[in-house]
């Protein structure tokens, strides 16, 4: 099954979750749905740098066992580095006396440390820190307490009825999730918010000095054969050598910013969109499904950011690890 969580609300995804629990037969799985895996998986199997891991339990087991063994390995590492400085000084004393005494022996007790240390199978530098991005999500211009109200709100499509006399208000600081099944009017209700969708009845009002920033499902740029230096320049005005430091900071490194738009993964354009709506200072981010196609690390600089941004959020998302952690409060459609 290679993700196969995609898309489901969460009523379809606690039965597709219940129904392989109970299925008899072996489940082989691709998933970034973290509670999903937690509740299906037993084995879990990690592919880095070209070689795999095995870990007998689901992805929270994963989680706590990979640490064991990350920071067991970094001791094995400290220790290994220890003993070949210590090599290093020895084979440095061992000629520094054999100058001294010009004895021929110091010089074969130094020889043989090399040898030593030549055989000796190296173990692989650990990096055991976490990788984030260092970036201040948080804006200088704040809105007013009343980010946003809605009053009295009717959506139809033909005869049938999204939005009913729907009322909500938003303040500032708040991050809310709006949760409901497939066609319960999610995304509906976040395009008129955003002023895409204008047949509606109703009340729609934003609080004074609100700075929407928006993340869609589907990220799309409108030129997707720019580059990420041309797409960022045409916002940044200052030196090219400036705006390459800056996209440094969301891992766009090197020859990174010359890639076409085009190119990206699902990832990389929410680090690209994130970039440029940290410097545009926006204080209410709108994100519909903002962890769809994305990996489980960007997912977690996703949430470490959003946790630390002092602004409004409002999103969609059937990812529940993700809205546990970002989450303050729910409105249920």
């Amino acid at each position: 099954m290679d993700e196969p969580t995609n898309h489901l609300d969460i009523e379809t995804l606690e039965w597709l979750e219940n129904f392989l629990i109970d299925y008899k037969g072996t489940i082989l799985l691709i998933s970034h749905d973290r509670y999903f895996l937690d509740k299906v998986a037993t084995k879990t199997i990690l592919l880095e740098n070209g070689k795999t891991k095995i870990y007998f339990g689901n992805y929270s087991y994963f989680l706590k066992e990979d640490e064991r063994r990350t920071l067991a390995e970094y001791e094995v590492y400290k220790s290994q580095q220890k003993q070949i400085e210590k090599m290093k000084e020895s084979i440095k004393k061992l000629r520094t006396f054999g100058n001294l005494a010009g004895n021929e022996m110091f010089y074969k007790r130094a020889k043989s440390i090399e040898k030593r240390l030549e055989k000796l199978e190296l173990v692989d530098k650990i990096n055991i820190e976490k990788r984030k991005l260092s970036i201040n999500f948080n804006t200088s211009y704040r809105s007013g307490k009343d980010v946003l109200t809605i009053k009295n709100l009717n959506k139809s499509y033909g005869t049938k009825k999204i939005f009913n006399d729907f009322n909500m208000e938003i303040y500032y600081g708040e991050k809310v999730q709006l949760k409901g099944n497939n066609g319960s009017g999610k995304s509906t209700l976040l395009k008129i918010i955003l002023g895409e969708d204008n047949n509606y009845i109703g009340e729609i009002k934003l609080g004074s000095s609100v700075k929407i920033g928006y993340i869609p499902q589907e990220i799309k740029f409108i030129n997707e054969n720019n580059t990420v230096l041309e797409y960022f320049l045409c916002d940044y005005t200052d030196s090219e050598t400036k705006a390459r430091n800056y996209l440094a900071k969301y891992m766009f490194w090197g020859n990174n910013v010359f890639k076409r738009l085009k190119e990206l993964s699902g990832g990389e354009r929410v680090r690209l969109i994130l970039a440029k709506l940290v410097l545009q200072e926006k204080n209410f981010l709108i994100l519909d499904e903002p962890t769809n196609h994305l990996d489980i690390s960007t997912r977690e600089i996703l949430e470490d950011t959003l946790e630390e941004y002092t602004g409004t959020v409002l999103f969609v998302s059937h990812d529940r690890y993700f809205a546990k952690k970002v989450a303050k409060r729910e409105i249920i459609l």
